[in-house]
């Protein structure tokens, strides 16, 4: 009596059914809803509210953090050393990881770091964590043009407060106070009104040194940082589109392969038949002698 096989199912399907779990729209979905409902818990703690109402919020966002717990707990064991391997879900990880410390005592000040859950929705929603992978690219691309940037800050500073110290100490004392000074400038934030008038009415070709300064921060060098931060999300669309047609072509070879298997299966078994075809009539005179024999 031959034994029938064992098909005991694999131990690795629970883990898989979690991986699928986990990697669903619906379980996504699932939790960018309750990042949202948190967010809004956590704008309306900031109000003054009746008791009841505020011990709600309260219970409702405890709730909802014990849920992202859950979340990772089964997205660890969902996907094992896989799961360190991301940076996103290490950021998930001292995200909810604040959100467990008591806000109390010396640890008081986690309690404004726990709205930093919010940012969660970067790593659930694949569209916002482009464009953050795509900021994250662009830094190294900014170095030089942050150095130049340091440069002509520093240039200007010094220059500022020899020229300008002596008549407006209170925007040109000293290094610091006219870095703070250019910097208000840079921004375009009441730069005419509040600085620059007041000081070329005491030094009228003062307006030399403030238009050079504008025209070299705000118009060239920050438009500097705008065009490596489009530039790297570019590379990344065109990384994406480069990564989805190298897919589609290695799925269009796999197909191209399985076909030429097909087409050669088929004509072997053409083959064999052609092999096993017999002449006409012979088989009828086999089944004669067959007969005859018995």
């Amino acid at each position: 009596m031959t034994s029938k096989p064992n098909h005991t199912p694999a131990p690795a399907q629970p883990r898989s059914r979690l991986k699928a779990l986990v990697e669903s729209a619906g379980f996504r979905n699932t939790i960018i809803t309750l990042i949202i409902v948190n967010a809004i818990i956590l704008g309306a703690t900031t109000y003054s509210l009746p008791a009841a109402v505020s011990q709600g919020l309260v219970l409702i966002d405890k709730i909802i953090i014990w849920i992202f717990v859950a979340e990772l707990a089964v997205k660890m064991v969902a996907l094992r050393g896989a799961f360190f391997r991301s940076g996103w879900n290490w950021f998930d990880l001292v995200v909810v990881a604040i959100s467990l410390v008591p806000a109390a005592g010396a640890l008081s000040v986690l309690r404004a770091l726990r709205v930093l859950r919010l940012f969660r929705l970067f790593s659930v929603m694949p569209e916002m964590r482009g464009v953050v992978e795509a900021l994250a690219r662009a830094i190294p691309g900014m170095g030089a043009i942050m150095m130049v940037l340091a440069l002509v800050f520093y240039v200007a500073s010094v220059m500022g407060a020899k020229l300008f110290s002596g008549t407006h100490p209170e925007f040109f004392a000293d290094l610091g106070a006219s870095a703070f000074t250019l910097f208000q400038i840079m921004t375009l934030e009441s730069w005419s009104m509040g600085v620059a008038r007041p000081v070329i009415a005491e030094h009228p070709y003062a307006w030399i040194f403030f238009v050079a300064f504008i025209v070299i921060t705000s118009f060239a060098v920050l438009n500097m940082f705008i065009a490596v931060i489009v530039d790297s999300l570019q590379s990344k669309h065109f990384d994406a589109e480069t990564e989805r047609e190298a897919a589609a072509h290695g799925e269009r070879e796999q197909l191209i392969d399985e076909v030429s298997a097909l087409r050669r299966e088929m004509s072997d078994l053409k083959a064999m038949l052609a092999a096993l075809q017999l002449p006409e009539g012979s088989s009828i005179r086999a089944s004669k002698r067959d007969d005859s024999s018995e």
